[in-house]
């Protein structure tokens, strides 16, 4: 049987970071409905550029999947129905949706919209996806717990459906996203879209404070208990049961399958998907570009080249799995040290905006800092070129040594002219 080469998947977290996808190789990008998306909090998405997005993505032969995945309470049910109406004007190539209900609705209403099962649904089983088969839905995304086994069985099972599993990311701490750790933190609830992350969170841990040494029958009958503190929150102490490491015992390592892609290709996989809607513009290019270049390879050579799988260490990330799809990773799924990465070989450091032929210089937006003589990388969609930092300008044409972060415009001597969408980045020893 021939393998089906699968469609690459990628963030739109905005208009900008959705055109950068695009650029680096999606097939495909998938952008949150208002209010009804489970990256509520992070949409910079409006119904005026939805359409445009949609107009934007179509125009180039792409196709654009809109989010409303909450699991609407009574009082947003209105509202819900009414975007509806709206999100099938827009003619998106599909919906990615996770309430029964809501969906009801819309095959009711709107049979011509393709609805995509949310992983938010969790779906865990070939006998789910018969199910949701029989109600009309093209596509299923796939519960992040499976493994490469029950997903090779679901597919044997339902030759027809289309499937859709994360391949790289961030990775909840909570099943299948449904956590309750933001709404008993903050009130803010991320089966609503208003995550405020709080398994990223630093924890101080400790084995009876002094604070406690007078009150200990009020908090936990048993001397030698633990008690957890967030930072930001001093003096409100949880009593745990942990009792190793002491910080971010709640924070996942990010997801990537580059090393295993061939697997999941072979697997029938109809549809890769990269999570980061909140990430950069930056990390959305460097991994669409990786994997849309890993799967090129396999799909033309049958194996991945190793440099691919370095690759995808030049984004910020907490140390990487695979997940569940090898095995149960158990406490090496988790980064108890920090939340932040230690494993970066590139930093992102510009977005090449404008180029002056004749003076040869890049306007650039800057992100991260740099400095004169910096070796550094000119990132373009379709190649990678090396040099090191010989002349910066500011706007006024002054000369400076160093580029600070926070968002600066300056000019830079750049080796080529770049292409559009052309990113820098500073070469660095693993930080």
């Amino acid at each position: 049987m021939s393998v089906k080469k699968p469609e690459l998947l990628a963030p739109a977290g905005t208009i900008e970071k959705m055109k950068y996808a695009l650029a680096y190789g999606a097939d495909a990008v998938y952008a949150g409905v208002p209010r009804f998306s489970l990256r509520a909090r992070e949409n910079d998405f409006t119904q005026k550029n939805l359409r445009e997005a949609i107009q934007y993505v179509q125009g180039r032969n792409k196709r654009i999947y809109l989010t409303m995945n909450i699991f609407p309470h009574n009082r947003k049910i209105e509202s819900f129905e009414r975007m509806l109406a709206v999100v099938a004007d827009l003619k998106p190539d599909g919906l990615i949706m996770a309430d029964p209900g809501m969906i009801m609705v819309v095959r009711e209403r709107y049979p011509e919209l393709d609805i995509h099962l949310s992983t938010q649904a969790n779906t865990i089983n070939w006998q789910t996806v018969r199910f949701w088969q029989r109600m009309g839905l093209k596509r299923i995304i796939l519960s992040r717990e499976l493994s490469i086994e029950e997903i090779i069985e679901i597919r044997q099972h339902n030759p027809e459906m289309e499937l859709e599993t994360f391949i790289h990311g961030a990775i909840c701490i909570a099943y299948s996203g449904r956590c309750l750790l933001s709404n008993y933190f903050t009130h803010r609830d991320a089966n609503q879209g208003t995550c405020t992350n709080a398994c990223r969170w630093q924890y101080n841990v400790y084995s009876e404070p002094e604070s406690l040494q007078n009150e200990r029958d009020l908090y936990h009958p048993i001397k030698g208990n633990y008690y957890l503190e967030e930072t930001d929150r001093p003096g409100e102490l949880m009593a745990v049961d942990e009792d190793e490491h002491g910080t971010y015992i709640m924070n996942a390592k990010d997801l990537s399958t580059i090393h295993i892609l061939n697997e999941l290709i072979e697997a029938g996989i109809d549809s890769l998907k990269i999570e980061g809607r909140t990430k950069s513009a930056y990390y959305v290019s460097m991994i669409t570009r990786a994997y849309r270049l890993a799967i090129d390879a396999y799909m033309q050579d049958g194996q991945v080249p190793e440099p691919l799988t370095r690759e995808v260490y030049s984004v910020a990330n907490r140390g990487y799995i695979s997940g569940f799809l090898e095995r149960n990773p158990h406490s090496e799924g988790q980064n108890y040290e920090e939340s932040h990465s230690t494993y970066q070989s590139r930093l992102f450091a510009a977005l090449v905006d404008e180029w002056d032929e004749d003076r040869r210089l890049a306007r650039v937006r800057v992100r991260n800092r740099f400095e004169k003589g910096d070796p550094m990388e000119l990132v373009m969609p379709d190649k990678i070129i090396s040099f090191k930092v010989e002349e910066m300008f500011d706007i006024d044409g002054q000369p400076v040594t160093v580029a600070h972060g926070g968002g600066m415009d300056i000019q830079i001597r750049l080796p080529q002219r770049p292409t559009s969408f052309s990113i820098l980045r500073k070469v660095a020893e693993f930080v």
